[in-house]
């Protein structure tokens, strides 16, 4: 079921808001957010049901090793729950998610470049790859390695599977954080409707839907008559077929950031904001600040930062930057040209560090040359040599 679908807009949306205000006001708020649960996992089975499956089970697999990592922590002074074993439960942990989604998105991309090296002939698994699968994985991910780190508290199963698969959120995104989410679903504002949300949701939402439906879904249709002609093309043509997929593919993604984030504002939940004007950017490292940006602060804090960072000098920080960008571009397709296109897009980062770092040096030095003018000058000034 897609946001700009009129089963979504005047069936599906309405029927769910009115349910969920209608439980809480008769004073039924588990039932509110069971609710709530159920409509996320129609929407989400909508598309195909069989994929239920895979979603509540890893939902119930993940929050019960979220446990287990909050009890070992309670109990880290027992030898049953030693530091190791903590560490070899998030490890189990990440691996299975891991081979989760690499199972689904990653399987057929393996073995044809292991057929191609080895001249084998392995069948290919041709799975379809489950809707959101890389965004709930990801935020779960996160969720355990923060219980592993103590920095969680204890929330109860109801409220976990809201939190993955909150139906605004759960195909596109904005990546959501814990921390985020969980305190907005026991608030008990939150359950009250509000007209002042109802009326902001509702504007974002037309104004994503708008992005979608009439800016991205024109631009589409001459960025696809470019790309799928068959003859060389003028140069005015290349450009305006390339910028036409440039603008078709921004308003596309932020239109549905703009709709989740709307959607969501109607259950009086705030949604982290994904785009923030990126070709407006002044160069390629203030861009990726503003584009998709729930995406690059879970790269940063999941990955960028546990390898090190800037705080292995120079030339580790590029290593880093190059294998959280790689990284990334793996995380949105199984394929040479994402894995090319996260080692090209990591050059810009890296080069307007390099250029920042020697700007900072030539200002050091710059301020060192202007004390020393000045020392001397005073030096001569005491001497009499400039009277």
């Amino acid at each position: 079921m897609l946001f700009n679908s009129p089963a979504y807009i005047f069936l599906f949306l309405p029927v769910v808001i009115a349910l969920y205000y209608l439980l809480n006001r008769r004073r039924l708020a588990v039932l509110g957010k069971a609710w709530l649960v159920l409509a996320s996992l129609f929407f989400y089975g909508y598309w195909n049901p069989k994929y239920l499956l895979l979603i509540i089970g890893s939902m119930l697999v993940n929050f019960a090793i979220g446990n287990a990592l909050r009890r070992t922590r309670r109990d880290r002074g027992s030898v049953h729950h030693s530091p190791p074993t903590r560490r070899n439960i998030l490890i189990g942990a990440v691996v299975f998610n891991l081979a989760l989604l690499g199972c689904f998105k990653y399987a057929d991309f393996v073995l044809v470049n292991l057929n191609a090296a080895l001249g084998a002939s392995m069948p290919m698994l041709e799975l379809v790859l489950p809707l959101g699968i890389s965004f709930f994985t990801f935020q779960q991910i996160a969720y355990l390695v923060d219980c592993y780190k103590e920095d969680t508290k204890e929330y109860d199963f109801l409220n976990y599977c809201l939190f993955v698969s909150f139906f605004p959120q759960l195909i596109a995104g904005p990546i959501v954080h814990h921390r985020e989410m969980m305190p907005q679903f026991m608030r008990i504002r939150a359950k009250v409707f509000n007209w002042r949300n109802i009326a902001t949701g509702t504007f974002i939402f037309c104004m994503g839907l708008f992005k979608k439906t009439v800016i991205a879904d024109t631009f589409a249709v001459w960025a696809n008559a470019g790309f799928d002609s068959l003859y060389p093309m003028g140069l005015l043509e290349a450009w305006g077929a390339s910028l036409s997929y440039t603008f078709q593919l921004y308003y596309d993604f932020s239109g549905y950031s703009d709709m989740a984030i709307g959607a969501a504002l109607l259950f009086n939940i705030r949604l982290p904001i994904n785009f923030n004007s990126p070709y407006k950017a002044k160069d390629i490292r203030e861009f990726w600040q503003r584009w998709h940006i729930t995406l690059s602060n879970c790269l940063r804090d999941y990955i960028y930062i546990p390898l090190g960072g800037n705080r292995a000098g120079k030339y580790r920080t590029y290593l880093n930057l190059f294998i959280t960008f790689l990284l990334g571009g793996l995380w949105h397709g199984a394929g040479w040209t994402f894995v090319a296109w996260g080692g090209i897009a990591r050059g810009g980062p890296c080069r307007a560090q390099a250029l920042e770092q020697g700007r900072a040096q030539d200002a050091v030095a710059h301020r060192m040359v202007q004390h020393i003018h000045v020392r001397e000058f005073r030096m001569g000034l005491f001497q009499g040599r400039f009277i």
